[in-house]
């Protein structure tokens, strides 16, 4: 699929527990193209975190391949994964994963740490995400001084920031009442309207029916892999 920015062919992971080997995920083929909206979904136990691990960059396949963005993550060392989240990966996680003691500014500029530009330009660049989300206005806060909500709004502020070629979000809503989870999945609504690559693992179905597309995982294998009608359309 010429336009794919991720293609996973064959993918298993397995480990080895005592004299057992358990998969967690089993010869999985996917391809996500460029401004897909995908929800991963599945019960406990099903691989959805592992597939997000291997998506993510932050682990490897045992077996099979897996391109991001045209380049084979199946064989990088550390340092190469590394380098390919950092440029071609934005995260959201539940749990906010800011830094407590740093300013939102910081929080956001942090994944610029590696970046070969002036400190100048690493502002402007989080500045310009900060607008995004709506947060100009909160640049010096502190995380606590925070909603969970705008807390949640500077991590993808901070996932913006490098202009990544795929947006992960690991339980987005989580940890966030009913308004603000609808305020958030808006947002992820827009940025996908936008242009970019979102891809959403949840447990919940009201935050699957938002994405034009489903893979539902079970037992570390795809069951189900369909185009939603009443996906992001339907809430714009």
């Amino acid at each position: 699929m010429s336009n794919a920015v991720i293609q996973l062919h064959q993918v298993s992971k397995s480990y080895q527990m005592a004299d057992e080997t358990f998969y967690a995920l089993k010869h999985v083929d996917l391809a996500i193209t460029e401004n897909d909206y995908v929800a991963i979904i599945g019960p406990s136990g099903s691989g959805k975190s592992t597939l997000m691990n291997i998506l993510g960059c932050l682990d490897t396949p045992s077996a099979g391949h897996y391109q991001l963005a045209n380049r084979d993550v199946s064989t990088m060392n550390e340092t190469e994964l590394a380098e390919l989240r950092n440029e071609a990966v934005g995260f959201i996680f539940q749990s906010f994963n800011l830094l407590p003691r740093a300013t939102v500014l910081a929080n956001v500029m942090q994944p610029l740490i590696y970046r070969l530009i002036a400190n100048s330009q690493r502002k402007a660049l989080a500045l310009e995400a900060l607008q995004r989300v709506g947060l100009a206005d909160k640049t010096g806060h502190l995380p606590n001084q925070l909603s969970g909500g705008q807390r949640q709004r500077v991590a993808i502020a901070r996932a913006l920031v490098t202009k990544p070629r795929i947006l992960l979000g690991d339980e987005p809503t989580g940890n966030l009442d009913s308004k603000t989870t609808k305020d958030i999945m808006a947002l992820f609504d827009q940025l996908h309207q936008e242009g970019h690559t979102i891809i959403l693992v949840t447990h919940e179905q009201d935050i699957a029916d938002h994405c034009q597309r489903m893979i539902r995982l079970v037992d570390g294998e795809i069951e189900q892999d369909f185009r939603n009608p009443q996906g992001v359309a339907s809430h714009a």
